[in-house]
């Protein structure tokens, strides 16, 4: 079973059809026993793709411990335990004219660096932080645990495609500044006198190549004694507080 309360994992080839076409916002990940021909659940893998939904190729074992010993028909899918928001919804009631910021997180797997991030974007009153469906930690007990309570606390936006929530945003007015250890721009230099949205990248490749060029802006953290780069939830704390503190 799942070492998570939180976690909700459903089971079976109709339960899942049925979410993937009614709740498909809500499934966060898709497992499939390894020994299953992919002919035997082919409309589940095309639901999947439509939306985006990640799929991982699993021995029964790591199914038997996410469901227990059930009938579970070789698939088991993950639901989001908190309900994230609709990009194009939250949009329309975005007031960019009180210059908001928000943060981007490119892929940011590890849940710990999730919950923090959620936690310090909460505490230095960013508006939202919006993520992508692909190669991103859930939200699920340790993401809570570590954002000490407050990732219902700031709306969670989750977008299929990033680089097109990007644009999307500059339509909007946000101007985009991406955290790179390359960036030719000090943090500190950073002007709050416009709507803001921040990208913070992944813990091991940084921001996505594509991505950093949809940037405005690529700044970074100043750095002494030979360190390289910091962790993604530190950077994205300094980043937000240097933000908060021009305010």
């Amino acid at each position: 079973m799942s070492d998570s309360q939180s976690d909700i994992y459903i089971y079976g080839r109709n339960p899942i059809r049925e979410a993937l076409s009614n709740k498909a916002e809500h499934i966060e990940k898709i497992f499939v026993r390894n020994s299953l021909h992919d002919n035997q659940i082919s409309e589940i893998f095309e639901q999947a793709s439509n939306h985006r939904i990640p799929i991982s190729h699993v021995p029964g074992q790591k199914l038997y411990e996410l469901v227990g010993s059930v009938n579970d028909q070789g698939v088991v899918a993950l639901i989001s335990s908190t309900p994230y928001q609709d990009f194009n919804n939250w949009l329309d009631t975005v007031d960019t004219e009180s210059y908001p910021a928000i943060l981007l997180l490119n892929e940011i797997e590890d849940p710990g660096n999730f919950g923090a991030i959620l936690r310090t974007a909460a505490a230095a009153g960013l508006s939202a932080v919006i993520v992508p469906k692909h190669r991103q930690a859930p939200v699920n007990a340790t993401v809570y645990k570590t954002s000490a309570g407050t990732a219902g606390r700031i709306p969670i936006i989750r977008t299929g495609n990033l680089n097109q929530a990007i644009m999307k945003l500059k339509d909007e007015g946000f101007w985009i500044g991406g955290l790179d250890m390359a960036g030719n721009q000090n943090l500190w230099d950073l002007k709050v006198d416009r709507p803001l949205a921040f990208v913070i990248g992944n813990e091991e490749h940084g921001i996505r190549e594509k991505t950093l060029e949809h940037c405005d802006y690529h700044f970074q953290i100043p750095m002494e004694n030979e360190v390289e780069s910091l962790n993604a939830s530190v950077s994205a704390a300094l980043l937000s507080y240097e933000w908060k503190r021009k305010r």
